[in-house]
């Protein structure tokens, strides 16, 4: 009887080994960098979409191309994900939900063997006694291990950014100025582009832009230190509300569906830089501004998403579900595309939402608070803005055209906070409103 458990025992051992590469004690395998003639010990995780995982001694996880490898290790790489996929991965949905049935009773059964070894060697010390409890023990970790092997690639960490550099993409542009804590990095503008805004929108709600407190605490905040996601939201169906990214030129960035769950673009709600403004006045971009490409130097990113990952231009490079891709040194990236989703077709790392909103439209937190001043308008259904420039230091004209006649709008604010708005007819007459903007 002793003889038999013990030799279940380390076949168990065995099995458990085997499925979790790099287990406890395992000794770590010598990788050859053919591109870089360098060495690195490390066990094998995972091949997935050419991309080699490996984890080294301190649990850190790496991610390089196969082509990376030496053609030896590149056979290895490819024999062992074989074999991992002929041992895990020949189950249906049906049996996969058996085997976890199965995973529940082993555990239970491991912890059982666990509390008899226990209760039989506080009575007396055999070595039966003793085969009882390691029998246990290795079931419970091959249960938990197993368990552990099926969360993938999404519980891995990824490096840090660092600060410095994500810092000179913003200090790029006049007005931005960044500041850090040991979780963010803030952003600090006043929400006004040094570009031109508002023309070619053909679907418009009566807003203009104006400047933004996004300062102090109520700054743009990026994660230093982001993280996958286990369960990534998709942008089809959550985040209709907020940004999910700040360009590099301190203008925030909304989900390409406006909170009706349109495309704003297909709708011809946006301008020629795939900006618009919202209720508050507040102007933002629906699309990535790819324009800033030319600020920022061509491979540097254009934004950065809200769950930390930068957002760069189009890449021939395969892209995931959410357009992004991971990179050699574990790192992740968003890139964009011409069609809708357009970019961050889910939001691939960890985001805190806002408890006060709801799927569809709930946003990320921290997110800063627009200042309303004027009461949100209707659409005016036919109207085109034809025209966008300024009438010098914190003024401007707007010009839209309706039934084949045009609008205009000039508008300005002062030191007060008081905003002056000015609305001339195709005949010449005018009126003029004023709003004062109070702090919230």
């Amino acid at each position: 009887m002793k003889n038999t458990l013990l030799a279940i025992c380390f076949f168990l051992l065995s099995l458990h080994l085997f499925a979790h590469e790099g287990g406890h004690g395992t000794p770590l395998k010598q990788w050859e960098l053919a591109t870089t003639h360098q060495t690195v010990n490390a066990n094998f995780i995972k091949l997935e979409d050419d991309n080699v995982y490996l984890m080294d001694a301190h649990h850190a996880v790496q991610s390089y191309k196969l082509s990376d490898f030496s053609a030896a290790d590149q056979n290895y790489i490819k024999a062992k994900r074989a074999a991992i996929q002929s041992l895990n991965n020949h189950h249906t949905a049906s049996e996969s939900l058996e085997g976890s049935n199965s995973s529940w009773w082993l555990l239970m059964f491991g912890l059982l063997l666990l509390g008899v070894s226990v209760y039989k060697l506080g009575k007396e010390r055999k070595a039966m006694h003793f085969t009882y409890g390691i029998l246990g023990g290795c079931l419970v970790t091959f249960v938990s291990c197993k368990n552990t092997a099926t969360t993938g690639i999404s519980a891995l960490q990824v490096p840090s950014h660092a600060v410095s550099v994500m810092q000179s993409f913003f200090e790029k542009f006049d007005g931005v100025s960044t500041h850090a804590d040991s979780t963010y990095l803030y952003i600090s503008s006043n929400g006004l582009p040094n570009h031109d805004m508002m023309v070619g929108i053909s679907n418009w709600q009566q807003q203009v832009p104006i400047p933004q407190n996004y300062t102090g605490t109520n700054s743009w905040a990026i994660p230093i230190h982001p993280k996958m996601a286990e369960d990534p939201l998709s942008t089809k169906t959550n985040l209709l509300k907020g940004a999910i990214a700040v360009a590099v030129n301190g203008i925030p960035i909304f989900n390409p569906l406006n909170n009706r769950g349109e495309d704003a673009n297909a709708i011809g709600e946006l301008d020629e830089w795939g900006g618009h403004c919202g209720r508050a006045d507040d102007y933002h971009y629906h699309l990535p501004p790819l324009h800033l490409q030319d600020q920022v130097g061509e491979g540097n990113p254009v934004a950065y998403a809200v769950d930390g990952f930068p957002v760069y231009g189009e890449t021939t490079a395969p892209l995931d579900e959410y357009l992004g891709k991971t990179n050699p040194d574990g790192s992740y990236q968003y890139h964009t595309i011409k069609e809708y989703p357009y970019f961050i077709a889910g939001m691939r790392g960890e985001v805190q939402l806002d408890p006060k909103t709801k799927a569809p439209e709930n946003q990320v937190y921290p997110q800063p608070r627009t200042q309303e001043l004027r009461p949100a308008l209707r659409p005016l259904r036919g109207a085109e803005i034809i025209d966008f420039k300024s009438l010098g230091e914190n003024a401007y004209q707007l010009t839209y055209r309706l039934e084949g006649k045009d609008y205009i709008i000039n508008y300005s604010w002062d030191s007060t906070g008081t905003y002056t708005y000015q609305f001339i007819n195709p005949d010449g007459t005018t009126t003029v409103e004023t709003y004062k903007a109070t702090e919230k």
